[in-house]
């Protein structure tokens, strides 16, 4: 390269001969006339054709490169497969060639791929209002001194790049149901369009092109929210690439460090005020001003939000003998009257509802086992086995319910199992529950143990009293001066005695 460059310059520059510039660089007349009448910048080497074996195989080795790259990864034949394949065929020739062959078809795919297909791109432009973007994530959080893998979902307007994030244990229907009717509460209306990818919460069964079988429940939110779903192709992450970046994003602004937070409902509380402040303090790109200024003007073209999707996931169960249902591991009472009894459990994501004869019959907090090496937990609400010991009184003393009654009735129940009977008479105080307001009857029983009488009749009659509103203690009421006594009474026994012995007196006479 260096001596095609002198020669340049002492031809044209220095006006130097053929012949001169011959003789000082020692190369021949005619090879400087070459280098002179090529009139290029850098030197060419031609590489002469060689014939080799796998030229009459070249043909065959690419329709079967092309048949293997439309298969799994799992279910591809390696190079040493193709070639033993070839080799049945004829070929003579070595496993580097073959290999070789393989890298130059796959790279020049690759470049024809980039040129016209998957990696080239066009830029995307919303207008206000428009459509939101959604993804999942998996992120972590330390929740109560426990390091804890979440589900989060993410919702991003198109248009003003206003996000939203809310935190979950699990990524099933009612989450996802959840999620969006607290994403539309926070960014204040709903987009006329949803892009989402193919994920199983909402698609039962992906067909051709844009086919798609969606689920029943996912379509029933659809048309609460009045919007409508897109979805895009498999595999094609860029077709909501503005969703795909803020998960990018939200683990470098919100989960480095890990978030420390007492509860899941303070997680998620943090989170929301940490996206409203982002979206001050970051700038729009495309537009002027932060991503707070472009909300507030995408926020008066977005529909307003109606009532919040009752987003439940209903499950068949059959109560078992001990007033339970089983979900997840996890079981639950049932009011005893439904034992044995087919019920309806709706699964929300923080509690679960039983409807039995179309009413709700109870409700408990949702509890979670995430992991198998731990123990399942049972959720007791001891007014579902009233109806029980009052049958069966002896079952309250080691019945498992009760052991998470209130203190005032654990502490009436240690007094009253000391007497006879004192079983049926502490059911028949806790089954005033069922009549009268619980912490009426609580205070009740509190009374009558600050007073020492700790019976279910004291216990009656204070409850009356402060159901009429009856004062619990008599005052006292001075006496007028008109009904004062002159002559105060003297208790004096020995009246009684003369009064005897006159009586005995005259009975012997």
């Amino acid at each position: 390269m260096e001596l095609l460059s002198v020669i340049r310059r002492w031809h044209y520059r220095d006006h130097l001969s053929i012949r001169d510039i011959s003789r000082r660089t020692g190369l021949s007349r005619n090879t400087v006339r070459k280098y002179l009448r090529a009139d290029s910048v850098e030197p060419r080497f031609h590489l002469p054709e060689r014939s080799s074996k796998l030229d009459p195989y070249a043909d065959k080795l690419a329709a079967m490169l092309r048949v293997e790259s439309g298969k799994s990864r799992k279910h591809k034949r390696t190079i040493k497969q193709l070639h033993a394949d070839l080799v049945t065929l004829g070929y003579e020739g070595s496993y580097n060639r073959v290999a070789a062959f393989a890298r130059d078809w796959k790279a020049a795919r690759l470049r024809e791929q980039q040129t016209s297909g998957r990696g080239t791109f066009v830029p995307l432009a919303f207008v206000p209002g428009e459509a939101f973007q959604f993804d999942w994530s998996e992120d972590w959080a330390i929740i109560a001194g426990e390091r804890t893998k979440l589900q989060v979902a993410h919702v991003k307007l198109s248009y003003s790049r206003a996000f939203t994030l809310r935190a979950y244990l699990l990524q099933t229907h009612e989450m996802l149901f959840d999620a969006h009717n607290h994403a539309f509460r926070v960014l204040g209306g709903v987009p006329r369009r949803g892009i989402y990818d193919n994920m199983k919460t909402a698609v039962d069964k992906v067909g051709r092109g844009k086919e798609r079988q969606v689920n029943i429940r996912f379509s029933a939110m659809v048309s609460h929210f009045l919007f409508e779903a897109e979805f895009c192709n498999p595999a094609s992450g860029w077709e909501k690439g503005q969703i795909e970046k803020n998960v990018q994003d939200a683990r470098h602004r919100l989960w480095q460090p890990l978030p420390n937070v007492p509860s899941l409902e303070a997680l998620n509380d943090w989170l929301e005020t940490r996206c409203r402040e982002l979206w001050s303090q970051t700038g729009h790109g495309s537009q002027p001003g932060s991503i707070a200024d472009v909300w507030s003007e995408e926020i008066r073209h977005l529909m307003a939000v109606p009532r919040p999707f009752d987003g439940f996931v209903e499950h068949a169960k059959r109560v078992s003998p001990t007033c339970l249902v089983h979900l997840e591991r996890n079981r639950y009472s049932v009011p005893a009257s439904f034992a044995n009894r087919p019920v309806s459990l709706r699964v929300y994501p923080d509690r679960i509802v039983l409807v039995a004869e179309g009413q709700a019959i109870c409700e408990h907090r949702r509890v979670f086992a995430r992991s198998h090496d731990r123990l399942s937990r049972t959720v007791y609400d001891w007014r579902h086995y009233l109806a029980v010991v009052q049958r069966k009184p002896g079952a309250l003393r080691n019945g498992a319910p009760f052991a998470e009654m209130p203190p005032a009735f654990r502490s009436l129940q240690q007094h009253l199992l000391k007497r006879p009977c004192g079983d049926r008479e502490m059911v028949e105080i806790l089954s005033l529950v069922l009549q009268h307001d619980e912490q009426v009857v609580l205070t009740a029983v509190e009374l009558a143990l600050q007073a020492g009488v700790p019976t279910k009749t004291h216990i009656i009659n204070l409850l009356h009293r402060l159901i009429d509103g009856t004062p619990l203690s008599t005052p006292t009421i001075p006496a007028p001066p008109a009904l004062t006594l002159t002559t105060e009474p003297q208790a004096n026994v020995e009246r009684y005695d003369a009064l005897r012995r006159a009586r005995e007196a005259r009975h012997a006479s």
